[in-house]
């Protein structure tokens, strides 16, 4: 066998050196054209939603020249695209420079010429098939449809999409959003779509439209967006939502009322979230910067921390790079086993029947 010259192993170090240096060279012109941009806005990042009061403060610490100005907290995925086709000639504060928006919005921003593309330095860890290959969108974290249950109010919890129409449960079921914008409650419905034999897709969206028909007609659904301080109020007793909003919420509230998360037995749902920087930022470096910790092990880990799956968590897992007591907080995994992952196709045709259909069909104004 040949032996390389020791002068071989010197330069391919030297070329390591050499890109960790560009890379920090790059990471320190990004950091000082966001520090001169001094702003970051956001828009539907309710602080316990996938912990992001963490990441927001985590991101505030580690760069404390960039004011994060947070737009709309409650906004659903629709009134971020809006947002930006709103503002697409102001640079004031209430045009947003990033979304996080369901899967299905992604593709649709980027059609529309709404998207910047950028590719975080992590970014061959993000899974290709939640990602655009340009950078115009890339999945962030995932969840599964789960049912947040007031156990002060309600004797028996429901275990199953089918016992949410039994009589014992009159004028106790809400939505977390309004299912003609709200990408979390668009989904809510394709699970329960799931769960009556629905395939994903359209099919399911009008199997899950009839459910939510014979819901509201047995007086079980009320027509108010779920969240923690109106399932304490009592106004909505059982929310269907996100595992990682519902068990945030769980922790929040601190056993006042004791709250039981319940993952459906069928129509397990998972749900995916995507980044993108719009194509009308007003501050762009900014904006790229905040995807940079986002997708950092920092970031990650944080999203972790709430409950989230982040879209670098199988490659982080791998590299021992997840703190035990993250592991050992999530929910058990056999939970998740029977989680349905719909395509982009399948959600959008999802989302078409049952924007279009939920006033004809349920007849619930959702507000």
């Amino acid at each position: 066998m040949t032996m390389k010259p020791m002068h071989w192993l010197a330069g391919a170090a030297a070329l390591l050196s050499t890109t960790a240096l560009v890379q920090a060279q790059d990471m320190a012109a990004l950091v000082a054209a966001a520090n001169a941009e001094g702003m970051l806005t956001t828009i539907a990042l309710p602080h316990d939603w996938c912990g992001y009061g963490d990441v927001i403060a985590g991101f505030k610490a580690k760069y404390p020249g960039i004011t994060v100005n947070e737009l709309n907290p409650d906004a659903g995925s629709a009134d971020e695209v809006e947002a930006i086709r709103a503002n697409k000639g102001n640079t004031g504060p209430q045009a947003p420079d990033v979304i996080d928006v369901g899967l299905a919005f992604g593709p649709a921003a980027k059609d529309e010429g709404l998207t910047m593309p950028y590719k975080v330095a992590t970014w061959d860890e993000i899974p290709d098939s939640i990602k655009d290959a340009d950078g115009h969108w890339y999945g962030d974290y995932y969840g599964v449809m789960s049912f947040m249950v007031n156990k002060d109010l309600v004797a028996n919890v429901p275990t199953d999409w089918s016992d949410l129409l039994k009589p014992e449960y009159k004028a106790s079921v809400a939505l977390a959003g309004d299912p003609r914008a709200s990408n979390q409650a668009i989904l809510a419905v394709l699970g329960a779509g799931l769960a009556a034999g629905g395939m994903a897709g359209a099919e399911s969206g009008d199997k899950g439209l009839a459910f939510f028909a014979e819901m509201n007609k047995a007086g079980n659904f009320v027509p108010v967006i779920g969240k923690a301080g109106t399932l304490a109020q009592g106004a909505t007793p059982i929310v269907l939502m996100w595992d990682y909003n519902a068990l945030s919420a769980r922790d929040n509230l601190k056993g006042n009322p004791p709250v039981e998360v319940v993952v459906p037995a069928t129509g397990v749902l998972a749900g995916v979230y995507v980044q993108a920087i719009s194509a009308y930022a007003p501050h762009p470096n900014a904006a790229k910067l905040w995807m940079e910790y986002l997708y950092s092990d920092e970031g990650q880990n944080l999203w972790l921390k709430g409950y989230c799956h982040p879209a670098r968590f199988n490659a982080m897992s791998a590299a021992g790079k997840i703190p035990a007591d993250l592991m050992a907080a999530l929910p058990p995994a056999a939970a998740y086993e029977a989680a349905y992952f719909p395509t982009l196709g399948e959600q959008a045709a999802n989302k078409t029947a049952v924007t279009a259909g939920w006033d004809a069909v349920v007849g619930a104004n959702v507000q």
